[in-house]
């Protein structure tokens, strides 16, 4: 049985309003390139692209191309499309000739475990399944699984048996299932913006379930990002201007296993159990996949680990809420 997570947006763009094209105009009174968009989604999360071209048709082919390489991906790293590449690899333990994007996204994701000494673990879906399976059973126990499950499903959750060879990709162990939630939209992010910035384009702003501005907006400012308030459905906490930059949020809410939020998606693979040490978490860094792994691994690791991990992975910049409500910004 799958269990598609409820996704809940937690970044709010301030950019082009929806319509292909835009026409702004800039600070000194020109007319500026004309902005296009497209809206729709991208691994379970809305997307939209908007994008500063002066040719109408260009831009839409562009645009095309970017979706049709978004399905592509999307076909890699699902975990609910059955034959995705990542479906087929945690159905028989191991996948022979995986594509170059499943590897790397796996080698970067290695890099995060050990920056973070395991809080960051793809291989927590036996935990994920696990919780989702148990509350979405009839009646089922609010206290969550019994000990023994969790206990049974944490032995499953090790890293270091994702092996990667020249072969292809094994898992260690019967059992062991990979999740690339907390990394795979920023890659898919990255990916798109790369490819448009490889076609000549030099603003953009991608919001594929992870944000990447590409230089400025054609008025001359930057792109604006708002983080949403995790107390208060629909208010924007902060602004975050964003040039050449990413942003990524995690927040415990975002994927809630039952109505009162105490057990989500943001599992630490140490103690088996939703981290609960900030409602929400927003990274910003020079590309998606490093803001969105970060946000993943700084909601899971003690908040007194923060400040190192970001130092090594820097430059980076936090926003973390805690469960009073109150912001802290690191850097």
């Amino acid at each position: 049985m799958h269990h598609h997570p409820h996704r809940r947006r937690f970044l709010q763009i301030a950019a082009a309003a929806a319509g292909l094209p835009l026409l702004t105009i800039a600070r000194d009174g020109r007319a500026e390139v004309p902005l296009h968009r497209w809206q729709g989604t991208a691994l379970g999360a809305r997307a939209s692209l908007t994008l500063a071209h002066p040719d109408r048709s260009e831009a839409e082919r562009l645009i095309a191309e970017s979706v049709a390489e978004l399905e592509r991906l999307e076909g890699i790293f699902s975990l609910y499309r059955p034959d995705s590449a990542l479906c087929r690899l945690n159905r028989d333990g191991g996948l022979a000739e995986p594509p170059l994007e499943l590897v790397a996204l796996l080698e970067e994701s290695a890099r995060f475990s050990r920056l973070s000494e395991g809080a960051f673990d793809v291989t927590v879906q036996p935990l994920w399944r696990l919780y989702a399976e148990h509350f979405a059973a009839p009646n089922a126990d609010p206290a969550g699984p019994p000990a023994a499950a969790i206990a049974a499903a944490k032995a499953l959750v090790d890293w270091r048996g994702v092996e990667v060879t020249g072969e292809g990709i094994r898992l260690a162990r019967p059992g062991m299932a990979v999740t690339l939630n907390g990394i795979a939209q920023g890659f898919v992010t990255d990916r798109i913006a790369d490819r448009l910035r490889a076609a000549g384009l030099t603003q953009v702003l991608a919001d594929l379930g992870e944000i990447r501005a590409l230089g400025s907006h054609p008025s001359g400012r930057p792109w604006r990002a708002g983080l949403a308030d995790p107390q208060r459905p629909g208010a924007v906490a902060r602004e975050v201007p964003l040039t050449d930059a990413a942003l990524a949020t995690s927040a415990a809410s975002g994927t809630p296993f039952e109505p009162t939020g105490r057990f989500h998606h943001l599992l630490d693979p140490m103690t088996g159990a939703s981290a609960q040490h900030w409602l929400s978490v927003s990274v910003t860094a020079p590309r998606a996949v490093i803001a969105d792994a970060l946000s993943t691994t700084l909601s899971i690791v003690p908040p007194d680990r923060i400040p190192a991990i970001l130092a090594a992975a820097t430059p980076a910049r936090a926003w973390l809420t805690g469960r009073d409500g109150r912001m802290i910004e690191l850097a």
